[in-house]
């Protein structure tokens, strides 16, 4: 522990119209923490562009047993760039994050804790086990293969949500943001020493997710374009395919003409390979359009995201 700074741990928690669930937040930190003052707590809410008053919510609530700050960003960036915001102005010894719902128990904190005593720079809590629809789980067990294949061998099967890294580790993210990225992915790829914890992950108390389907395509997206050279290769693979596919097409057509006179040209079979060939060209194009994308966004070094103010509570 380093007596250097005020605080020993960061709680990070992006805030997006939760004015609901705001008491039953406040005041599990408040018995959590009050349980375990050692931590020399202070919790981060980065309230991202909520229009519900969830941050004066926020104000009126008696913050007792840790330091609180509330970031309000300028407008909804999302929440992978609302905890970059929190980990932008935390100086603490450990960062971690969690979430308003408090689907992940805040005692994940002490077993992430027990971790770093060991030497660990990184501990990563994944899920057992979610009570969600089969689509979701369907989406969720896809992504986790397609980047353990692709992208990082070390990412868990179960995906994970909540994370706890110590100061050099927040120095990195803090000085290498990341536009179009997963935090999450960043920190999996840096290398430090790292472990991983499991628990149950609870039911949502108040409230609906704001986890929807187009921030998990756009997340899905993020992650192999951001991570990974795996989609340039499929289009490599693809065109190969389809030249090989075609010259021996070629064959089999010359030769049915040559030998059996029997294969009579016409439109369906054209309008079949021409779409064929049309589908895979524009989906190859998408692909490199992404890439092409990217880079101009990021040559752009528009902020990921702006602090409209910061308050102390």
């Amino acid at each position: 522990m380093h007596e250097s700074n005020n605080h020993y741990v960061s709680v990070i928690i992006p805030i997006y119209n939760e004015y609901e669930g705001i008491p039953y937040l406040v005041d599990n930190l408040n018995a959590f923490f009050g349980e375990h003052p050692a931590l020399r707590p202070e919790v981060i809410f980065v309230n991202d562009g909520s229009k519900d008053g969830s941050a004066e919510r926020l104000q009126e609530m008696h913050h007792i047993t840790y330091k609180a700050k509330i970031i309000s960003l300028s407008r909804n960036f999302g929440s992978h760039a609302a905890l970059r915001a929190g980990i932008s102005i935390s100086d603490a010894d450990l960062v971690c994050f969690n979430y308003a719902d408090l689907q992940d128990p805040l005692e994940l904190i002490l077993q992430m804790e027990e971790k770093t005593k060991a030497g660990n720079e990184i501990v990563w809590a994944h899920r057992e086990s979610t009570k969600t629809s089969f689509g979701e789980k369907s989406f969720s067990a896809l992504y986790a293969y397609l980047m353990k294949k692709f992208a990082f061998s070390n990412f868990p099967e179960k995906g994970f949500d909540i994370v706890m890294f110590n100061r050099k580790v927040a120095n990195q993210v803090k000085h290498n943001v990341e536009a179009n990225s997963s935090i999450f992915l960043q920190i999996l790829g840096m290398g430090f020493r790292q472990t991983s914890i499991s628990y149950k992950k609870q039911e949502r108390k108040s409230g609906v997710s704001k986890w929807t389907l187009s921030k998990k395509i756009k997340l899905f997206i993020d992650s192999f374009v951001a991570f990974s050279y795996a989609p340039i290769r499929m289009v490599t693979i693809i065109g190969i395919l389809m030249f090989i596919f075609g010259f021996l097409w070629t064959i089999y057509i010359v030769t049915r003409k040559l030998v059996y006179h029997d294969l009579a040209s016409g439109w369906p079979a054209l309008m079949s390979i021409l779409t064929i060939g049309f589908g895979i060209t524009n989906i190859s194009l998408g692909i490199i359009a992404e890439y092409l994308w990217r880079t101009l966004d990021a040559s752009r070094k528009r902020p990921v995201f702006i602090i409209d103010k910061i308050v102390e509570l």
